[in-house]
């Protein structure tokens, strides 16, 4: 499993990157999240607009194995939904990291406890 260093992981397995001019980062689930899932067959994911606190519920994943919680790694506003994602929720299995991001939040707040890569390695075993 390898997870990218310029991203930032939560222990609820999503990742968030670097914002951007505009203040908006990209979320995700890892790797290891997607594997542990198994098969994602559908994605219900915040919509442009809402707004989301981290730590709290803000979709699902549902998987041939299970359904999945999403947790907000930030609080802010949602900019935009992965279209993709919900046409094709395979994406999240196939390219979690590029094309299988679920959402972009324009930040207000960041909680401090995000890890980095390496954490995220160690915590995830």
């Amino acid at each position: 499993m390898s997870n990218p260093q310029h991203l930032r992981y939560t222990k609820e397995h999503e990742w968030l990157s670097a914002t951007d001019e505009n203040g908006v980062a990209t979320v995700g689930i890892t790797e290891f999240a997607a594997n542990a899932l198994g098969d994602v067959v559908y994605a219900q994911l915040p919509a442009a607009g809402d707004t989301i606190t981290a730590g709290e519920t803000c979709g699902e994943l549902e998987s041939t194995k299970s359904v999945s919680d999403l947790f907000a790694p930030v609080t802010g506003e949602v900019v935009e939904a992965n279209q993709d994602v919900v046409d094709d929720p395979s994406l999240v299995n196939s390219a979690p990291f590029e094309g299988g991001w679920l959402f972009k939040v324009k930040i207000t707040d960041e909680p401090a406890e995000l890890l980095t890569a390496d954490a995220y390695t160690d915590f995830a075993g």
